[in-house]
């Protein structure tokens, strides 16, 4: 098949870039991935996407933004593009199912996966107590105790935030020390709300409903080995994210994490007709309204981009 605007991806941006592109008569056909609607459907109620004072459903808003895409006219395809060929143009990108498409522009919006520990428990509770986005959902723990995993300058971002919001925030750091930059470990060191708990590890959580304790250990394997429950109302995830961008490695320029680099303050990436647009090109600010921002520049791109052509 063929198409003058793939995209790739099913996220916000994913979604927004087709709602313009659909609206520029550009017929763009765009494949879901695997997580359709993105990581917004690791979470339950959106608060601070601006048109929903009393917040949405993060399910449901996804369902509206594909509809409304749907309704311009995109193509939207279940499936994983799993290849991608830029040698030639039109591009050709291959799906899961082994079929090509030719495509003259491409919009890549993968997103990104928060790093989990791998605990069957965090899948368990997850959306119950489980996050891995304090901006996002660090509202529904107001004047409540809450961990965050994590000792780099995300972790400690992360612990700041909340604690203007919650009651006590504890750093579970494994090492015995904070890996984060000295302005932000002092920020989390003279922060009376934030104690940090060095060389400690999560073993699990419980609660009936919801999160209401991690099993933890201190000073795992040595002679002085401690395990205790630590009671908190929420467990946050500040690990790191890594960008969905494998099958565009030696391809697109990136950074050493795998984030697609663009040009200044636009989409375009090394690739003439290529944009990135949301997490898979965001490692600063990861969140719902910026990235659909940034599928909107994508697709305003691809629609010059084309007339130009």
């Amino acid at each position: 098949m063929k198409t003058k605007c793939l995209i790739i991806g099913s996220g916000p941006a994913g979604y927004t870039a087709a709602i313009y592109a659909g609206r520029a008569n550009l017929n763009p056909t765009l494949y879901t991935g695997l997580q359709m609607g993105g990581q917004l459907t690791q979470t339950t109620d959106i608060e601070n996407f601006p048109g929903f004072p009393d917040g949405i459903d993060a399910n449901e808003m996804m369902e509206n933004f594909r509809k409304q895409a749907a309704r311009f006219d995109a193509d939207i395809r279940d499936g994983v593009i799993t290849e991608v060929d830029f040698s030639q143009k039109p591009y050709v990108a291959t799906n899961d199912r082994g079929e090509k498409i030719e495509a003259d522009t491409i919009i890549v919006a993968t997103g990104a996966s928060a790093k989990y520990l791998g605990l069957p428990d965090e899948e368990k509770y997850r959306g119950q107590g489980v996050s891995a986005c304090a901006t996002c959902d660090g509202f529904f723990y107001r004047k409540k105790v809450v961990a965050v995993v994590g000792g780099g300058d995300t972790a400690c971002e992360e612990a700041t935030y909340l604690a203007n919001l919650c009651s006590k925030v504890y750093m579970i750091v494994r090492k015995p020390y904070l890996r984060a930059s000295e302005i932000m470990k002092k920020r989390v060191e003279d922060n009376p709300k934030i104690e940090i708990l060095y060389e400690t590890n999560t073993l699990g959580l419980y609660g009936d409903n919801g999160v209401e304790g991690a099993h933890v250990v201190y000073r795992k394997g040595e002679a002085d080995e401690k395990k205790y429950d630590l009671p908190i109302d929420g467990f946050f995830l500040a690990i790191g994210h890594k960008p969905n961008t494998d099958i565009f490695r030696g391809k697109l320029d990136m950074d050493e994490v795998g984030y697609i680099k663009t040009q200044g303050d636009t989409p375009r990436t090394n690739i003439e007709g290529v944009y990135a647009a949301g997490d898979c090109a965001d490692p600063t600010y990861r969140q719902a309204v910026v990235a659909a921002g940034s599928g909107c520049k994508a697709a305003l791109e691809a629609e010059r981009y084309l007339q130009g052509k």
